[in-house]
């Protein structure tokens, strides 16, 4: 029998039910495909095109978006079933502007806590060149 309450809400676990959870969300909308999905690394890649900004470059928004996107994943794979990872602190630098082809993120756990996770991102453009770093710390809490 398990501890988990029949109500509780069910979190992917694998890279197609994540696939299938994005449906409809931010991560679908910027394009953002997971390539690898674990507790300790969490990889993805996003298309620059349509996530730009208006003078051409990708959008530090979007940047962020893929990172936090990345991190959280990999902290909810670490909280597991009955818990959920959410956002406690997101912070970006930006290294370089890209204009055209696909960044690709890995977030790599930092911390692994019982009630906190934190994770250290890095995108890079095609050329394997960073364009930003950025660390996002987790909360890990029982599901509702």
């Amino acid at each position: 029998m398990s501890d988990t309450p029949a109500d509780a809400p069910v979190f992917p676990r694998t890279l197609e039910q994540w696939a299938a959870a994005s449906r409809g969300t931010l991560i679908e909308r910027l394009g953002i495909e997971l390539t690898a999905v674990g507790a300790d690394l969490t990889s993805g890649t996003m298309p620059v095109a349509g996530n730009v900004q208006p003078a051409g470059l990708l959008h530090g928004g979007a940047t962020a978006s893929l990172a936090e996107t990345l991190a959280s994943v990999a902290a909810q794979q670490h909280a597991g079933p009955g818990r959920a990872a959410v956002g406690l602190e997101l912070n970006a630098t930006h290294h370089r502007g890209v204009r055209s082809g696909t960044v690709h993120g890995e977030a790599r756990a930092l911390h692994l806590g019982r009630s906190t996770a934190a994770y250290e991102i890095v995108v890079t453009d095609d050329d394997g060149r960073r364009v930003c770093t950025a660390r996002l710390t987790c909360m890990i809490l029982d599901a509702p």
